[in-house]
Parts: C-alpha cells; sequence; structure tokens
C-alpha cells in the first residue's frame, strides 16, 4: 500500500515532533516572505486577506497592485501612526488606498510630516490587527497592506493561520531548547560560561552568560539585557546601554554568581533598521518614545517569555532582578520567575543620553535617581 501524503499542518505525533511546530514554522515561513518583499495568505476564523509589508511594496507598486488585481488594497495602520497624521483611534485602522496614487501612498506611509490626501478609514477587524502584527514581526515598519483574498490569492505563495500568529511567542518559548554551552572567560570574571538557546522566534539565537555557580535554590541575581548594536559594541553615547551590559557583568562578578540573559531585541523590540530610523527622527526634535510612535511603534515592543523560558531551564525560578525599568519585574512574574527584589543599575549620564534617560524616566516610569527622584 502507497505512503499516504499529508501536511505538516495537519498532523500531530511524529511528523510535528521531528519538524517542530507547524504553527510557528508558518509564521516563520510567511516571515521570511514578506521580508522579501512577496505577499501571504492570511487565514482567519471567518475568512482570510492577501498581506504584504508596505515597505518592501511602496506607493507606485501598491498602486500597481489594485490596478493589476482589481481589488482595493487596504493599508493597515497601528494607532501611534494615526495619532502621528492626526486621526486619533483607539486601535489600528483600514485605511481605503481606492484612486491613491503612489506619491499619495507614501505620504500616509511614512512622512514625517504628511501633505495627506483625502481618504477613508475605518476601525481594522482582527484579521488585520493580525497582519499588522505579523509585519512587525518580520521587523519591518508597521504598515501591511492588505487585499480581500478572491483579489490577490493568485499572488500569495505561503499560507498562515492567524492563530499561529497571536500564539507564537509563547509558543516560540514552549519550543526552546538549550543548543550549547561552553566557558567563555571574560575581561571581569574567568568564570563566564555562555549557554546558547535554539528557539526564540528563529530568526536568531538567545544567549545567557553564566556566571560563577548559582544555586538554584537561593535567589539569582539576573539581568535581562536587550541586545543594543550601537551601546554595547561601538560604545554609542546615545544611552547607556553598553555601561549597563558591562556594569552588570561586574556586578554579578563581584556578588560571586549570577545570569545575564542577552536578548535580542533591539531598539526596544523594533529591530536595528527601524530604531535607526528612530535615531533620525529624534535628530529631528521627537524625543524616543515620539519617534517610535511616528513610526508606528508603541513605547516598548519587547515580550520576556522567553526570557521566562530561559530561566526556567536553566534551572532559576527565584531571582534578584537587575533593572531600573519596573515593566521587566511584572512580566518576568507573570511567567512563573518569582521576583524577590530589584537592584537598580545605572550607566553614564552624558549630554548626548541625558534627554534619553529623562524620556525614561518621566514617560516609561524607570527608576532613574536624578531624573525622577526615585
Amino acid at each position: 500500500m502507497p505512503n499516504e501524503h499529508v501536511k505538516i499542518g495537519t498532523v500531530d505525533g511524529d511528523l510535528a515532533r521531528w519538524f517542530g511546530n507547524p504553527g510557528r514554522l508558518s509564521v516563520q515561513r510567511a516571515v521570511g516572505e514578506l521580508r522579501a518583499g512577496r505577499p501571504v495568505k492570511l487565514r482567519g476564523e471567518h475568512g482570510s486577506l492577501t498581506v504584504a509589508a508596505a515597505e518592501m511594496l511602496a506607493g507606485d507598486r501598491i498602486a500597481a497592485w489594485h490596478r493589476a488585481t482589481g481589488g482595493a488594497p487596504g493599508l493597515v495602520l497601528p494607532a501611534p501612526r494615526m495619532t502621528h497624521i492626526g486621526l486619533a483611534t483607539e486601535g489600528a485602522a483600514h485605511i481605503s488606498l481606492a484612486g491613491l496614487m503612489g506619491d499619495e501612498i507614501d505620504e500616509i506611509l511614512a512622512a514625517v510630516q504628511p501633505v495627506l490626501p483625502a481618504f477613508e478609514y475605518r476601525p481594522a477587524n482582527a484579521l488585520e490587527d493580525t497582519a499588522l502584527e505579523l509585519v512587525k514581526r518580520a521587523y519591518l515598519l508597521p504598515a501591511a497592506v492588505v487585499l480581500p483574498t478572491a483579489a490577490g490569492e493568485r499572488a500569495a505563495l505561503i499560507e498562515v493561520d492567524a492563530a499561529a500568529v497571536a500564539d507564537f511567542h509563547e509558543q516560540s518559548a514552549r519550543d526552546l531548547t538549550i543548543a550549547a554551552r561552553t566557558r567563555v572567560p571574560l575581561a571581569d570574571t574567568d568564570e563566564a560560561e555562555f549557554v546558547i538557546f535554539r528557539g526564540g522566534d528563529g530568526l536568531r539565537d538567545q544567549v545567557a552568560i553564566v556566571i560563577g555557580k548559582p544555586n538554584p535554590r537561593e535567589p539569582v541575581l539576573t539581568r535581562l539585557h536587550s541586545a543594543c548594536l550601537t551601546g554595547d559594541l561601538f560604545g554609542s553615547l546615545k544611552c547607556d546601554c553598553g555601561d549597563q551590559l558591562r556594569l552588570a557583568v561586574g556586578e554579578i562578578a563581584a556578588h560571586g554568581s549570577g545570569v545575564l540573559l542577552y536578548l535580542d531585541q533591539e531598539g526596544r523590540g523594533i529591530g536595528l533598521l527601524n530604531k535607526m530610523r528612530a535615531y533620525g527622527l529624534q535628530a529631528q526634535g521627537h524625543d524616543t518614545m515620539d519617534a517610535d510612535a511616528v513610526l508606528g511603534y508603541g513605547p516598548d515592543e519587547r515580550r520576556y517569555s522567553v526570557a521566562g523560558a530561559m530561566l526556567a531551564l536553566l534551572g532559576y525560578r527565584r531571582i534578584t532582578l537587575m533593572t531600573n525599568n519596573p515593566d521587566k519585574i511584572s512580566a518576568m512574574e507573570s511567567f512563573g520567575v518569582n521576583v524577590v527584589g530589584h537592584q537598580r543599575i545605572m550607566g553614564t549620564v552624558n549630554p548626548h543620553n541625558h534627554d534619553y534617560l529623562q524620556t525614561k524616566a518621566h514617560r516609561a516610569g524607570h527608576m532613574l535617581a536624578g531624573f525622577n527622584g526615585k
């Protein structure tokens, strides 16, 4: 009897165990397609959409797609971007692009001081919200072009289920595994072990640096450090990230043991490209949070489910958290980590990062001595 052909997404058991969670893998494949400038098909409970990343098409190509398909494309923008263009909405919005020229679409999409054409808009529905989330997972500008599936079906190459997009971060944390661990002596301590985790969002590996021999029966001194290429590697003066990284390693070493989780979520979760765009907007007078909002991002796009899973795999359930950010404390507790205390960590203040730190203290509630009295 010949072997029956099956799809990975329709079976459990051996195939799912061998090749990973089908839903998470479909999101990863869709992310790759979006980053390559190709559309995907997004399935929901009550229908489907053809979705593309707006910045990979730009106005002229979006208008051409409209003409080629005969469909009426929409542009889904998040609330922070809508507010910037002068239309306060409670959530994401669907903008009709029917009849608009390419340069008009570009104004709506990304202009810092937009001169807007007339257009119609409405609140985005649940599937359009998911389309926007999928584009953000690709670390592209948070703007999704959507077409009814019937209009764009021939172009869509990869199918992904909306439920898989919604569950992506938590499923990524559940699938996390330790891939390698080895001793790497550091300038501040020769008792450091690098632990590499496979999983996360599939685009990158996550790293833990275990210093000394932490006792899992006692609270473990822990730092969650979000990657910052400019600060950590090049010593940028625009932030205090590099200082915090090196101070944390030194303080953990002085304490005798602990762990630093080096999380690959650059720019508070928006990625390096969009971080550089935000830096450009800061040079025009926007503070760090408003610059992100102009691009369409919220104040902090980071997720910490993977950090909770990393600590669980290392066997550390009780921690003293090195942070100035109270949101990190509540986030770790929500993932089953018992934060028994916290320790602040302050980098060097200089003329280039003063306003950045002041914004974090006044608008994001970070506990920074000298900025908010906390």
